[in-house]
């Protein structure tokens, strides 16, 4: 699935320019026309990262990101404010109300790109260990759990639980690209695990890790 952003300006021009962009890109992409709207988008999206501008109509980008940093699930979403304003007690307000960072417009859109695709990985990389802490604290029973021993030997791989994760979604049949959706994980970084899961468990191939995890219970 796709990741969604929200794009937040009230001026038409920048909300199609950014779209059209990310979209190219392969994001799902929402726009808000100013800030109240922003607000409620991201209630009922739940976007991956929010770009919004700061002068907006009814909201503006400051008070629209303490209002979101307000709900508990919105605390980590990733924004990055957009703005002509860009004295230095500006950009310093925008940081203190809670954005990742600040882009003086006019901007490029290749360094609105790069910075979504580095916020998204270190965003995806912290929802991630949160999944598998919660994961571990509501469902146990779908953990995996590491086999200390087995009838003919013993085996103690040290796994990492974002191993544990990936080798339990690679025993239900999950590619690299359907794991890295249920994780929040790009693709590359999903396969960087199954290299170290080949690795440990000296086999060669996913068909050969499944085969090794589900012979030595190494998920149950």
């Amino acid at each position: 699935m796709p990741l969604t952003i929200l794009i937040a300006d009230d001026d038409l021009g920048t909300r199609l320019a950014i779209g059209d962009y990310l979209e190219m890109y392969g994001y799902t992409v929402v726009m808000a026309v100013d800030g109240q709207a922003a607000l409620e988008m991201v209630e009922a999206y739940h976007p991956h990262l929010m770009v919004t501008d700061i002068t907006m109509p009814r909201l503006n980008g400051y008070e629209l990101v303490r209002k979101v940093r307000q709900h508990p699930v919105f605390r980590l979403l990733p924004v990055i404010f957009l703005s002509g304003r860009n004295k230095t007690e500006e950009r310093i307000q925008g940081y203190k109300s809670g954005c990742d960072i600040y882009l003086p417009k006019p901007f490029e859109l290749k360094e609105l790109g790069a910075a979504i695709h580095n916020l998204l990985e270190r965003s995806q990389m912290l929802h991630s260990e949160y999944r598998v802490s919660l994961l571990a604290e509501v469902s146990p029973h779908l953990q995996p759990s590491i086999a200390t021993s087995t009838e003919s030997n013993h085996i103690s791989l040290n796994l990492t639980s974002r191993e544990q994760q990936v080798v339990l979604l690679l025993t239900h049949g999950l590619s690299n690209a359907e794991i890295g959706d249920r994780l929040h994980l790009s693709s590359r970084t999903v396969e960087k695990y199954v290299s170290s899961l080949l690795r440990k468990t000296d086999t060669s191939n996913r068909a050969e890790l499944v085969g090794f995890a589900m012979k030595n219970h190494l998920v149950e």
